[in-house]
């Protein structure tokens, strides 16, 4: 373990030193994006993204930085925004330290600290920081759930982290480590009035990185204290929960080794799942994965969308009959226009397989990963980065629902300049900055391949040897992917391919010539050998188009389906069909051929799919009518990447369509 912590300290995920993690993180900054999609979408967010999310969580209109310059006395002034407001400027601050990491741009640095400095002088000298409780009067710590302080504490500490290790600093390290000591002065005695508090559960994840980085076992002890609480005491509303839902909505019905099923709002549900990951990863207790491979089962086997995304419904009820919101509903319960699928959730549901990824070293866990980076995670966002959506449905109909009635506009029909509720997009944003870190893995003997796209990875294997690899590749609209060896050592060694669950009759070599293991969708390729700097491996899927159709228990899908093509689901927007056509219109001609197109100048650069669709005639607006055979109409199109819709003004669209054969 000591020749591991001396390579591999500067992971977004520091597992270098976990035990009972199978695949190790790659510091971040070893591989890079440098051309395609991926290297596009950094660039972008770079330049656009970043810059615009900092201009309104710098002023006026996001007053992010003015809640902690008020807090610090160095502004006049009330709190404005939501409780959780302080740990969405942690994770903007986080994604800005990535793209110092790629870029070594001093001026990010510069803005960094001044940032630390004015959040350090908020902070008080016990090492409390909240800012809304700390301006708000009336309002005292560890008084209500609903002021998030757990999730703001969980960010910060995840964001000081990153910045520790990617820039040696340790201005923001001492903040968060000064907050996670008061922690446990608060939480670490069994006191009755703290022990239900921790809901949202980022302050898990949180703490074991600071465990990671500072090793403080202290914080790795109450990271899992956290967890052994849960669903311990009678549920039931007390003056800590005022204001806000009990029971399964905030994950207390049910102790966490117990549990077969993912209940109450998505992102609590998933970062809590992924923080009891890293603790597994440091413990190794077989309880608390069964628990779980259980809970990963039912999410991706019984409650996510084709697009990887996870959380039903704004509002509606576990299987306890007990009231959530912007969560987990019945299995296989899966509505498309009222979707809710928040981007946060979407997310997560790919940090949690990240670490399930590194503890099992099953490429299932890569796939779900792959899914959401292409599919419900990027659609959070627009083409020049600087409009959100923070639900992500899978059809919208215009004049179907009343979007004014979300006064935070959780729910619109277009991307949003800003939110405020604000918690996606420095979500999202920070996800495609350190989206390089998730592309390799450490096996034991070798390196492991997790997503494609044209990058340069410079770094050493976990016996300290160092690896260079390049890859080669027009991914996602094309499978073609080709990784070089540029320098290696000169004994046998493993390089993993992943070989997607989709990508039925792939083929790989080496040097053009087939090799001997097996090449099975859904797995790891293993290949061991004495490789050479020049060997290239070369991984051919085919990117047929394929018709997807749910369950037959999701009953609003029952005789339609979607189209997919490689990890990218497609769906029809109106901008594409008939003036007078509605998305309700749509049948697909399943006798018709569905062929890909590339189109570099449309919507940033994508591959379409042209489809011929029907458009039903003679409809009225009854609620039932007498049918005989419908009439239909043919009409040629084209179908565009779910994550890019809404990015021609305002259009209805489907990812599921009735099919005709």
């Amino acid at each position: 373990m000591s020749t591991i912590s001396n390579f591999h300290t500067k992971a977004i995920t520091n597992n270098s030193e976990s035990p009972f993690v199978k695949l190790k993180s790659i510091n971040f900054g070893d591989c890079k994006w440098d051309a395609g999609f991926w290297a596009e979408k950094v660039k972008t967010a770079e330049e656009k993204m970043l810059p615009y999310m900092g201009d309104l969580l710098c002023g006026d209109i996001g007053h992010g930085l003015n809640n902690f310059k008020i807090a610090a006395g160095l502004k006049e002034g009330v709190h404005k925004g939501f409780y959780w407001h302080d740990g969405d400027f942690y994770k903007f601050m986080e994604a800005k330290t990535y793209v110092y990491g790629l870029t070594k741009n001093e001026s990010l640095l510069k803005e960094l600290d001044e940032y630390i400095d004015i959040i350090a002088q908020a902070q008080e000298e016990d090492g409390y920081i909240h800012t809304h409780i700390q301006i708000t009067e009336g309002a005292d710590r560890f008084e209500n759930r609903k002021y998030h302080e757990m999730y703001n504490f969980g960010h910060l500490f995840i964001a000081a982290s990153v910045h520790y290790r990617i820039t040696g600093q340790k201005n923001f390290l001492d903040i968060a480590v000064k907050m996670a000591d008061l922690l446990c002065v608060y939480f670490m005695p069994e006191t009755k009035h703290y022990q239900r508090f921790g809901f949202n559960q980022t302050q898990i994840m949180g703490l074991v990185e600071l465990y990671r980085t500072v090793k403080n076992e202290k914080y790795l002890a109450l990271a899992e204290k956290f967890i052994n609480r849960r669903g311990t005491y009678e549920i039931k509303h007390d003056s800590t929960t005022v204001g806000y839902p009990i029971g399964d909505m905030v994950q207390e019905r049910t102790p966490l080794r117990e549990a077969n099923e993912a209940v109450g709002h998505a992102v609590l549900a998933l970062y809590y799942y992924a923080g009891a990951a890293d603790v597994y990863a440091e413990t190794g207790e077989k309880a608390l994965i069964d628990a779980l491979d259980r809970l990963w089962e039912n999410v991706t086997d019984k409650k996510m969308y084709v697009t990887g995304a996870v959380g039903q419904a704004h509002y509606g009820a576990s299987s306890n009959r007990e009231m959530i919101e912007e969560g987990f509903i019945d299995a296989y319960m899966m509505p498309n226009m009222t979707a809710y699928n928040e981007t946060c959730a979407n997310l997560c549901n790919a940090m949690f397989s990240n670490r399930m990824l590194g503890i099992k070293e099953d490429a299932k866990y890569a796939d779900i990963i792959e899914l959401v980076l292409y599919n419900s995670g990027l659609s959070g966002i627009s083409l020049e980065g600087k409009e959100y959506f923070y639900s992500n449905p899978l059809r919208m109909v215009n004049n179907a629902r009343d979007y004014e009635a979300h006064k935070d506009v959780t729910e619109s029909p277009v991307r949003q300049p800003y939110l405020e509720c604000f918690c996606c997009p420095p979500n999202l944003v920070r996800t495609i900055c350190n989206s390089s870190g998730w592309a390799y893995n450490l096996s034991e003997n070798g390196v492991a391949v997790i997503l494609f796209g044209g990058n340069m990875l410079d770094t050493t294997l976990l016996d300290g040897s160092p690896i260079k690899l390049s890859q080669d590749t027009e991914y996602p609209w094309k499978g073609l992917v080709k990784i070089t060896v540029e320098a290696c050592k000169n004994t046998a060694f493993d390089i993993k391919v992943r070989i997607p669950k989709w990508a039925k009759g792939s083929t790989l070599t080496v040097n053009g010539e087939a090799v001997t293991v097996a090449v099975n969708p859904g797995s790891f390729a293993t290949i061991n050998r004495v490789w050479q700097a020049g060997d290239v491996i070369t991984l051919d899927m085919p990117m047929e188009v394929t018709l997807v159709e749910g369950h037959d228990r999701i009953e609003e899908v029952r005789n339609q389906v979607a189209v997919k093509r490689g990890p990218i689901v497609y769906c029809v927007e109106t901008p594409d069909l008939p003036t007078e056509a509605s998305i309700l219109d749509v049948y697909i001609n399943g006798n018709s051929p569905l062929v890909a197109e590339h189109k570099a100048d449309f919507l940033g650069g994508i591959t379409v799919v042209n489809a011929e669709l029907l458009i039903r005639e003679g409809k009225t607006d009854e609620m039932y009518q007498v049918v005989s055979k419908p009439q239909f109409k043919s009409f040629k199109t084209q179908l565009v990447p779910y994550y890019a819709w809404s990015n021609r003004g305002q259009a209805e669209m489907t990812v599921f369509m009735p099919i005709v054969w």
